[in-house]
């Protein structure tokens, strides 16, 4: 075991600049470990991608709990990069929703021959046996829509311009921990990126250092919602220890 001396403490200017405080950390028996870690896995292994929404509502609370705890993800330089704008209003859904399938019926080739789509067959093919198409009526169906914006850089109070590092990184680990926790309140989801996403910008008139990153139609599954069955890749395809 390591001395006291030799952890790396912040000095003196760092403390300055940022306050420490004592770690919260509770330590667990490893008993209790291994049996919180089976349950959460078994958990999130039941999570699905879910586009058969019902419209019951959903308090505004309880999205405002998935961005709080979203924004607990780590981030480069604590910046924390990223804005979530929510909406339940019908107007904003139906614009949203308009505008996403005009995108997505170019990218599917809807309107015109195939070869000529975004979206080439080989794409097309892998996406055949989950049964998606350009129809998104999701969008408007469910009672929240939710976009992550990535911050490119975020604005002093002067006006002046300041860095972020690690943007992607740090709003695609939210957005998994935003996902986590409507799951694990009992609330379903999917990740949408309708591409291009710009009408997004500009819909929720969004400044120019914000872009959409994801957006997340928000609700509870229809009864008797189906969804497909997934092979999920075992641990020795996604694991290598060396």
């Amino acid at each position: 075991m390591a001395h006291d001396d030799e952890f790396p403490y912040p000095s003196i200017e760092a403390e300055a600049a940022h306050p420490f405080e004592t770690l919260d950390f509770v330590r667990r028996s490893p008993d209790d470990i291994r049996a919180r870690a089976d349950a959460f896995h078994d958990e999130m292994d039941r999570r699905r991608s879910v586009r058969m929404l019902s419209d019951e509502p959903v308090p505004r609370s309880l999205i405002e709990t998935a961005v709080r705890t979203a924004s607990t993800a780590p981030s480069g330089a604590h910046q924390q990069p990223w804005r979530f704008v929510a909406t339940q209003d019908p107007v904003i859904k139906r614009q949203i929703r308009d505008a996403a399938e005009v995108e997505e019926r170019i990218n599917y080739g809807a309107d015109e021959e195939r070869s000529t789509a975004r979206m080439n067959d080989r794409w097309r093919d892998e996406l055949a046996p989950l049964g998606t198409d350009w129809h998104k009526e999701f969008l408007e169906v469910a009672p929240w829509i939710v976009v992550l914006f990535e911050e490119r850089y975020g604005i002093r109070d002067d006006g002046s311009k300041r860095t972020h590092y690690y943007v992607k990184e740090s709003c695609g680990i939210a957005a998994g921990m935003f996902i986590t926790s409507l799951h694990h309140m009992g609330l379903a989801t999917l990740t949408h990126t309708p591409s291009p996403m710009a009408f997004l910008s500009q819909l929720f008139e969004r400044p120019a250092n914000e872009r959409p990153f994801v957006l997340f139609p928000i609700g509870f599954p229809v009864d008797g919602c189906r969804v497909p069955t997934l092979r999920r890749k075992p641990l020795e395809e996604v694991l290598t220890i060396v």
